[in-house]
Formats: structure tokens, sequence, C-alpha cells
């Protein structure tokens, strides 16, 4: 799947896009803000060019979105380092989709 993003200067975040059912399913938009997104990922990017990390660790964030989604579907997706924690991913190849047992970065 495209990453499709914004950076919000103003709450110094990136919002995304993610489609739990598909691309002819719901758009769901999640957020992870930049201090998350230096902890998490070691970048040292700021402002726009956030959109070039999250780009890159796409499959990481998308996978960590939908388990929050899927968690509870009717709350708004804010990723924090908690959701890129060994405890926060799934514990074997059958509690999880082929898109959530991508590698994270620690």
């Amino acid at each position: 799947m495209d990453f499709e993003g914004i950076y919000c200067f103003d709450t110094a975040t990136v919002r995304f896009a993610i489609y739990p059912d598909g691309r002819d399913g719901a758009r769901i938009i999640a957020q992870i803000s930049e201090e998350t997104l230096h902890d998490v990922f070691g970048t040292r990017n700021l402002g726009d060019r956030l959109l070039d990390t999250c780009k890159t660790h796409f499959v990481a964030l998308s996978a960590a979105a939908l388990r929050c989604h899927r968690a509870n579907p009717k709350a708004p997706i804010c990723l924090t380092i908690d959701d890129f924690s060994p405890r926060a991913l799934p514990r074997s190849a059958n509690d999880h989709d082929a898109t959530s047992g991508a590698p994270v970065a620690a």
C-alpha cells in the first residue's frame, strides 16, 4: 500500500491514512508525533522531512495503526512509543496478518 500522509506543523504530528479493508473500504486516519518517530525510528528529520521517515517505515506504522483500530474501532488512532514495544506486537504467527509481522525498530 502507498503512503498517504501530511505533516501537521501546529501539532508536530504526521497524519496518515490506512485502509483496513483494502482500497475499496473505509479510509482511517492515524497520527504519530514527531517525538515518537524520533524515539522509535531514530530519525533526526524534522517537519515535512518526517514524511520520508514515515514512507520508509510505513509497513510498521500501518501495522501498529491497524492493531489500534482493531482493538477499538471507534477511538482515534494516536500512535505512541508503546504501540511499537515488544508487548504491543502479536505473540505468534497465528495472531496477526501478513502486514503486522514487519520488523519494528527499537
